[in-house]
């Protein structure tokens, strides 16, 4: 079988094109970047044993398994990360997330700043906001905070290897969590336990996607805990789902948040929302019954 049949098979099992190149790539042993060499060598059988690792591969990824898993591997702003079924699959849209948290942090700390602000990335899975956090600005204090042992074994180890500094607790949001943060930043989870878009997503940890009946549980629970371990004038930013800027922004606002606001992915849809901190209980809303 050559490389362009053995990328039609693939495509046969109903394989994306690009998914179908990307297993072709690690079936061979090289870099997910050499799409190109693939064209040009199309019509090269291929080496001994890689038709059945990718026969094996293209299966797995028809059958469902994000690709991460299968190869092992998932690039996030920059950062090759070691992924697996113990974590969520890192996806582009929560870069966005990190951007707007690096925005607003080198808005807010001001630049003679002595002492290096202190970040936690709640829910952290294999660490990929936490690192890329950590990889942009050398000089922050970041923590990286789970539920899940071995979610934390995975991001130990991407931050091993990727020789970046990161300081990691386990435990259920923020509580019995010491300490106040210039910024507290997460990607919960946020499907509603009976969508149907968890059907499709079966190969990945159900407690690191689901969340209550309107998926906004967690969401809730950060929400309520972060004054208590926030900074005055601290800001507090949440990835979300796209129908549910609107409720996560009042949310904050009822809880005494100030400059409350969304922030939209490349696709045009608020995917974040956050507020800052101003330390004034008296902010917060009289709750409805």
């Amino acid at each position: 079988m050559t490389v362009s049949q053995s990328i039609r098979y693939a495509q046969s099992l109903g394989l994306e094109r690009l998914d179908a190149q990307l297993l072709l790539l690690h079936a061979l042993g090289r870099a997910s970047g050499e799409r190109a060499w693939l064209l040009a060598h199309g019509d090269e059988a291929l080496p001994e044993g890689a038709q059945a690792r990718l026969q094996a591969m293209a299966a797995r990824r028809a059958a469902g398994e994000p690709l991460a898993y299968i190869t092992g591997f998932k690039e996030f702003y920059g950062l090759r990360l070691a992924v697996d079924a113990r974590v969520l699959d890192p996806r582009a849209d929560t870069e966005t997330l990190v951007d707007w948290a690096l925005e607003r942090m080198d808005a807010w700390i001001p630049a003679a700043a002595t002492t290096p602000p202190a970040l936690i990335d709640l829910g952290t899975g294999s660490g990929a906001i936490a690192l890329a956090l950590k990889h942009s600005r050398a000089q922050w204090q970041v923590h990286a905070l789970d539920f899940s042992a071995d979610a934390l074994e995975v991001a130990r180890a991407n931050a091993k290897r990727l020789a970046l500094e990161l300081q990691f607790h386990q435990g259920s949001w923020l509580a019995g969590l010491d300490g106040r943060f210039a910024l507290i930043v997460s990607n919960p989870p946020y499907i509603a336990a009976q969508d149907a878009h968890l059907a499709a997503l079966t190969h990945e940890p159900l407690q690191a996607l689901a969340s209550g009946a309107d998926g906004l549980a967690d969401i809730r629970t950060i929400v309520q805990q972060a004054p208590a371990h926030l900074q005055t004038g601290g800001w507090l930013l949440l990835e979300h789902g796209y129908d549910q800027a609107e409720a996560v922004r009042a949310l904050l606002q009822a809880t005494g948040f100030t400059q409350v606001q969304s922030h939209r992915d490349l696709a045009g849809i608020e995917r974040c929302s956050g507020g800052q901190w101003s330390g004034n209980p008296d902010l917060i809303q009289e709750r409805k019954p």
